[in-house]
């Protein structure tokens, strides 16, 4: 007899151009419609407290930044998480002493903080000037064992990176969350990376045999629009849930865990792994040095 874990899984996607208790009330009442229609695993969007204020380098906006300790949001949404019985990962802007990160409180479904994730990888671009608000992060990749699962939750840049996510899944992760914030690119204004941002997770849900789910923000803020197209995809990369570009809302999935492990298994994409051959992805050039 085969046993059956099945979890369900939610991405919202709004608009988060208002002020921080607007967004936070937003947020919270995608959380509960998620949460009504089943989800135990609910993902809102990357610095879901605030417009994206990482398109340009200004100092004022270190004000918006706060601790994990004594964190109002991750408060309200610890009582939220417990009194629905839901994970919620919690993207928030991090101060740590004179540090600043980007990072994600994991809640799990009593409400308990599990612990801390800092985005790894920090993007620098027009539009995207991450670098001059962010450090590295320094907590590695995490496989999160709530209530509902082993959850990896890597921060938007850190989905372009098929290391981050095979890290997670070393480390157990049985789902892969990405909150993340893109859109339009304010340099180029005919570029749209909608399909190469999906494809790239994708291509991590199949080599890696896991669920992937992406929730972004919509709306246009000063000169960016964000084109949302939050979705959740399955082992094979089958998109089963999607938004639209300029779609408000909640998706959802049901997936069985032990049915996932078992396909997983027999892939064989773990027994074949050669991490002795590996040595190359250690380093920044590719080149063997001593």
């Amino acid at each position: 007899m085969t046993s059956s874990r099945v979890v369900t899984v939610a991405a919202i996607q709004c608009p988060l151009g208002g002020s921080r208790e607007e967004n936070v009330e937003r947020v919270i009442s995608h959380v509960e419609t998620a949460a009504a229609r089943g989800a135990q695993v609910i993902l809102p969007p990357e610095l879901f407290e605030g417009p994206y204020f990482c398109r340009h380098e200004k100092t004022e906006f270190f004000s918006m930044a706060r601790p994990l300790e004594d964190n109002p949001t991750i408060e309200t949404f610890s009582e939220l998480a417990r009194r629905l019985g839901v994970v919620i990962p919690i993207s928030f802007f991090e101060k740590a002493n004179h540090a600043y990160y980007n990072s994600v409180a994991m809640l799990d479904a009593s409400g308990e903080l599990l612990g801390l994730y800092r985005k790894s990888h920090i993007p620098d671009g027009p539009g995207y000037e991450e670098k001059f608000y962010f450090r590295p992060g320094d907590t590695g990749f995490i496989a999160w064992p709530t209530q509902h699962g082993v959850i990896g939750v890597g921060i938007c840049w850190d989905q372009w990176y098929p290391e981050c996510a095979r890290s997670m899944m070393l480390e157990g992760a049985e789902l892969l969350l990405y909150p993340t914030a893109i859109g339009s690119e304010p340099a180029d204004p005919g570029l749209d990376t909608k399909d190469p941002w999906q494809r790239v997770m994708i291509g991590h849900a199949v080599a890696n045999v896991v669920p992937v789910v992406a929730a972004n923000r919509i709306g246009t803020e000063e000169d960016q629009s964000f084109y949302g197209a939050s979705f959740i995809c399955n082992h094979r990369g089958d998109k089963l849930a999607e938004l639209g570009r300029d779609e408000e809302g909640v998706i959802v999935q049901a997936f069985d865990l032990d049915e996932l492990a078992r396909m997983r298994a027999g892939w064989g994409f773990f027994r074949d792994r050669r991490p002795d051959l590996y040595e190359p992805l250690l380093t920044a050039d590719g080149e063997r040095w001593g």
